[in-house]
């Protein structure tokens, strides 16, 4: 899977992993953001539509309170920043979606 680097508000750069929205996850914390991948001139671009936090991937999309959200902003891919620490999540959550105001955060 492609990695892909967003940045916060603060600077602060967050490295995760794409994969697409159907995947698969074990039990893990993450920071995640639902995406959509397009391509243009030749090069992939991932458009942030909704960052969200959770102790527990295996679980955390099973009817998502924002799943219509998603799906009419062409929500395709999932990056997943993993962090076992709850308290850190919740600020880079914040951080990300300072700086990107995802259409389906608000």
């Amino acid at each position: 899977m492609d990695t892909v680097n967003f940045n916060g508000l603060s600077g602060a750069t967050y490295q995760t992993t794409a994969y697409p929205v159907n995947q698969a996850f074990k039990a893990f914390g993450a920071v995640y953001i639902i995406c959509r991948r397009y391509i243009e001139n030749g090069l992939y671009y991932f458009k942030p539509i909704y960052i969200g936090v959770t102790g527990d991937m295996a679980t955390r999309f099973d009817d998502h309170h924002k799943a219509a959200c998603f799906t009419k902003n062409g929500g395709n891919f999932i990056c997943v920043h993993s962090d076992a620490n709850e308290a850190s999540r919740f600020l880079k959550e914040t951080d990300l979606i300072n700086h990107w105001d995802p259409v389906c955060n608000g």
